[in-house]
């Protein structure tokens, strides 16, 4: 199924991903990607991605109150069968490239999807998935990667190569107030350890297939000097593409931003508030930066 030698024209890729990436949405409606929706609840039901209504203020109210309750939930079979099936009816090939299996079921149940309407005689076997083996911007950096190959031209060979480049290249480091949304969630990973610590210490973490825990700075402002930092090292050895994203954090990301910009000489390829479902396991107040070589994106 992975269809790596399939030669077919730009118009007849379709570029899936799921709503974690946290694309800005005119981002995602320029390149013309798919995008299947988690789901979160936070005490009062499950509810998808995209039916949230962008008021994060009432989002973690409701999430501080819900305590343990809240949880996220990967997309239905049912939901990639409903979108591959419009997606192959229009297309030769869908490449879906999907948060990592580290920390979501989402790719097994696009895969199932695929199988099914393989099964069914509707053209599954034309579906590749892909494990971008991160979330956040280190998955939407390869969603992008993918849709701007397919709309270069490339074929399936080509758009699957981009992808593979991005994910080899691209980092994304995350600054957090507290350890709790992700002790909550049981995605703690290697950052248990810190469990207990001081307060006013602020956890810089690695989120890909597992969180993984970098390093901790004692104060918020210490913790953006070090991402900075972190991504003057990037720019150092050939990072030109750069990516901001937040939680709820809107005048640290824009000042961040601005400093971003000045170090590597260019436009962000975006900054976006992280969606529900990554807040509900991260908590509010979450700066994240990341970036990679601009190959990969061209």
């Amino acid at each position: 199924m992975s269809g790596a030698g399939w030669g077919v024209r730009v118009a007849d890729v379709a570029v899936v991903t799921d709503s974690t990436g946290c694309l800005p949405a005119a981002l995602i409606d320029s390149l013309d990607i798919t995008v299947v929706s988690q789901y979160y609840d936070v005490g009062g039901g499950w509810l998808r991605e995209s039916e949230f209504d962008g008021d994060f203020a009432r989002f973690y109210a409701e999430l501080d109150a819900s305590k343990s309750v809240a949880t996220t939930s990967a997309p239905t079979v049912d939901d990639f069968v409903v979108v591959f099936d419009r997606l192959l009816r229009q297309h030769s090939v869908v490449v879906s490239v999907l948060v990592s299996s580290g920390l979501s079921e989402t790719c097994s149940m696009a895969r199932q999807a695929a199988a099914r309407l393989e099964s069914e005689g509707r053209g599954g076997e034309r579906v590749v998935v892909i494990d971008s083996a991160g979330t956040g911007g280190h998955l939407g950096v390869q969603a992008l990667a993918a849709a701007r190959a397919a709309a270069a031209g490339e074929d399936l060979s080509g758009v699957m190569e981009r992808v593979h480049q991005a994910r080899q290249e691209v980092r994304q480091w995350f600054l957090v107030d507290t350890l709790e949304y992700l002790r909550r969630g049981g995605r703690i990973g290697t950052a248990a350890a810190w469990l207990g610590s001081a307060l006013d210490l602020k956890p810089i973490l690695v989120v890909e297939s597992q969180v993984r825990a970098v390093e901790r700075v004692r104060t918020r402002r210490r913790g953006v000097e070090r991402l900075v930092e972190l991504m003057r090292q990037r720019r150092a050895v050939g990072a030109d593409r750069w990516f901001v994203q937040h939680a709820y954090a809107h005048e640290d990301a824009k000042r961040l931003a601005e400093r971003l910009a000045e170090l590597f000489g260019t436009e962000p390829e975006f900054i976006s508030e992280l969606s529900p479902v990554f807040a509900t396991n991260i908590g509010p107040g979450a700066l994240s930066v990341g970036g990679l070589p601009g190959a990969a994106l061209r």
